[in-house]
């Protein structure tokens, strides 16, 4: 079982070192990478005008543009929600960046109350995203949230 909790703290300390969103991202899409089992890709995507560009991840070589409507992430952003897809290939409009992914998360990260990036995560195993998961991926993103400058 993941200990979501210890993955909180880590991630404070990550951010403790160094809160600008570049050594900070970097880091804990690793951390995320190598602490939760059965992943192929994990990072982040940040709002640049109206679409996102890609940050710091781990995984194969990914999307460098995504528009705000698109995709999961591009769909979490414009709905401002968090979106666990079981099944991507029933997700309509799904952009495959890596054709291992066949799950996915995604969590907006917000800036004065506004969404401004999305932590994405995706898995190689249908149904890979449990409701404790997602709440404790959903926990990691308020850290993000508040600690990181962004």
């Amino acid at each position: 079982m993941i200990d979501y909790d210890m993955l909180c703290k880590q991630v404070q300390e990550i951010i403790a070192a160094d809160p600008w969103y570049v050594p900070a991202f970097s880091n804990i899409s690793a951390l995320l990478m190598e602490m939760i089992p059965d992943l192929n890709w994990v990072g982040f995507y940040i709002l640049h005008e109206d679409q996102l560009i890609v940050g710091p991840f781990q995984g194969k070589p990914a999307c460098v543009h995504i528009l705000v409507g698109k995709g999961v992430c591009g769909t979490a952003m414009e709905k401002d929600e968090v979106i666990s897809v079981p099944d991507v290939h029933q997700f309509p409009g799904h952009i495959a960046c890596d054709s291992a992914s066949n799950s996915e998360i995604v969590v907006p990260l917000h800036r004065n109350g506004k969404p401004v990036a999305v932590l994405d995560i995706d898995s190689p195993r249908i149904c890979r995203f449990s409701e404790t998961d997602e709440a404790g991926i959903v926990k990691i993103a308020k850290e993000i949230e508040s600690l990181v400058r962004l």
